[in-house]
C-alpha cells in the first residue's frame, strides 16, 4: 500500500472529517512531464488555483542568473522553453532533462538577408527582451527568465549597462514568493501546477521606475519602485488584491501628456491617472482603418474574426516625430515579428500595418542616448540564428515612416565561412 493511502487510512481512524480534508488538499495532478511525452487531450488547462507542488516537483531553476559576456560564439544555440519539451544548445550540461535540439537555430532569416547576424547583448536565458533607458545614465534590461517559463519562474530579474554592451546583474528585484500577493497562487496549465511571471517590462516614467508584469492564467499588474531606483523595492502601484485585467503582456506608454496601459493583442487601451495610482477611465476599444488580410502574415488560423486583428500578443507602443506606433506580435511566414501600426493618436485608429525588423517580436522599441532607434530581439522562431537570448537590432524609418532594418548594425558579427 502506498504511503499516502496508509496515512489517509490512519487519519480516518481519528475521524472522517480530518481524512476528507487531507484528500481534498492532496494535489490533483500527476508527476512533472518529461521531454518526449505528450499532453493528454483532456488535460486540465483551466487556470484554477491548486495546492503548491511538492519541493523539487519542477527541476527547473526559476531564475536565469548573471549570465556571461556574449561573444561571436554566442550567436547560435541557446534555449527553447516548452511544455514539456525544453531544448538547449551551448556549453555545459543543464541540470534538467532536455529534448533534442535538431535545427532550432536554423537562421534562415539571416541567410535570406532579412535579419543581420548579430550577437546577443549578453549570454543569458531571457525571453521577451525589454531594454529601457533609465534616469541615471544606465540602460536596464529585463524579460521572462528562468529555465522554463511554461513551468515556473521566481519573478523579475534585472540587468543594467552604460553602453548596451557590458551588462551587470542586479538580481531578483521582485520575487513572487517574497513580494507577491495574488501572484503567489499556483494554477493548472496543461494538467500540471504552474506559476510563472511573463514578459515583465521596466519603464522610467515621471522620475520613477515602474514594472508591469503578467502572471499567466491570472492577469496583469503594475509595480512601482519605493526608492526611486530601478532595483526597487517594488510594491503594487494599485490593485494589490487582484489582477488589473485578465490577460498577458502588459505594457505602459508615456506620450508626454498621459500614461497608457494596453496588453496582449492591443484590442483595448486605458489611460492611467496622472499619479499612476489607478485607471483614469474606461477601457477604449482599438480600431484600424485597414487590415492585413494576407493569411501568411498571421498565426494560423486567423481565428473567428478572420485577419481583422492587430496581432495576437506582446503589444508595445512608442512615438516618433509626432506619429504613434503600435507593435503587436504575429507570424510572418513563420517569423515571430511585430506587426507595426501607425496613428495620429494613442487610441487609434491605426493604419499602414507592416512587419517590423524580422523575428524581432515580443519586446520593445527604444531610442538610445545617441538618438539611434533599436528593436529588441530574443529569437522565438527557427528562422532566428540564436534562441531565447537578449539582442537588439538597429532600425530606421523609410519615407513612409515604416520600420526597416538599418544598414549600420553595431552588434553584427562576421558571417561564418
Amino acid at each position: 500500500m502506498k504511503r499516502r493511502h496508509v496515512l489517509i487510512g490512519g487519519l480516518a481512524l481519528a475521524g472522517d472529517t480530518v481524512a476528507r480534508a487531507l484528500v481534498q488538499a492532496a494535489p490533483a495532478y500527476g508527476p512533472a512531464p518529461l521531454p518526449g511525452t505528450t499532453r493528454a487531450v483532456d488535460a486540465d488547462d483551466s487556470g484554477r488555483i491548486v495546492p503548491p507542488p511538492p519541493r523539487g516537483y519542477w527541476r527547473f531553476s526559476g531564475t536565469s542568473g548573471p549570465g556571461r559576456r556574449a561573444t561571436a560564439a554566442s550567436a547560435s544555440g541557446g534555449w527553447t522553453s516548452g511544455m514539456p519539451d525544453v531544448r538547449y544548445k551551448g556549453p555545459g550540461r543543464p541540470a534538467y532533462p532536455v529534448a533534442p535540439w535538431h535545427d532550432a537555430d536554423a537562421g534562415t532569416a539571416v541567410t535570406a538577408g532579412l535579419l543581420p547576424r548579430i550577437r546577443p547583448l549578453h549570454d543569458v536565458h531571457i525571453r521577451d527582451t525589454i531594454v529601457c533607458p533609465g534616469g541615471d545614465g544606465y540602460y536596464y534590461m529585463t524579460g521572462s527568465t528562468g529555465d522554463n517559463i511554461w513551468a515556473v519562474n521566481d519573478g523579475v530579474e534585472l540587468w543594467r549597462s552604460k553602453d548596451l554592451d557590458s551588462w551587470d546583474y542586479r538580481g531578483l528585484v521582485w520575487s513572487i514568493e517574497r513580494d507577491g500577493v495574488w501572484e503567489k497562487a499556483w494554477r493548472m496549465r496543461a494538467g500540471v501546477p504552474f506559476r510563472a511571471l511573463w514578459a515583465p517590462e521596466i519603464h522610467f516614467i515621471r522620475g520613477n521606475y515602474y514594472i508591469c508584469h503578467s502572471i499567466s492564467r491570472a492577469g496583469l499588474a503594475i509595480l512601482k519602485s519605493t526608492s526611486g531606483k530601478a532595483e526597487g523595492p517594488y510594491v503594487h502601484a494599485f490593485s494589490p488584491g487582484a489582477p488589473i485585467r485578465r490577460s498577458i503582456d502588459a505594457t505602459l506608454f508615456d506620450d508626454g501628456e498621459a500614461v497608457w496601459l494596453t496588453y496582449g493583442s492591443a484590442s483595448e487601451i486605458v489611460r492611467l491617472k496622472d499619479d499612476l495610482s489607478g485607471l483614469a477611465g474606461a477601457w477604449t476599444p482599438m480600431t484600424a482603418t485597414e487590415w492585413d488580410n494576407d493569411p501568411r502574415h498571421h498565426r494560423s488560423p486567423c481565428g473567428p474574426e478572420g485577419c481583422r486583428k492587430f496581432g495576437y500578443e506582446g503589444a508595445t507602443m512608442f512615438r516618433r516625430d509626432g506619429v504613434y506606433y503600435l507593435g503587436v506580435v504575429d507570424r510572418y511566414e513563420g517569423r515571430y515579428s511585430f506587426r507595426i501600426w501607425m496613428s495620429d493618436a494613442p487610441t487609434g485608429p491605426w493604419r499602414e500595418p507592416h512587419e517590423g525588423a524580422p523575428c524581432c517580436g515580443g519586446g520593445n522599441i527604444f531610442r538610445d542616448r545617441q538618438g539611434r532607434w533599436w528593436q529588441t530581439f530574443f529569437g522565438n522562431d527557427e528562422a532566428s540564428h540564436f534562441r531565447e537570448k537578449p539582442g537588439i537590432v538597429r532600425i530606421d524609418f523609410d519615407a513612409r515612416g515604416h520600420v526597416v532594418v538599418h544598414r549600420d548594425q553595431p552588434f553584427r558579427i562576421q558571417e561564418p565561412a
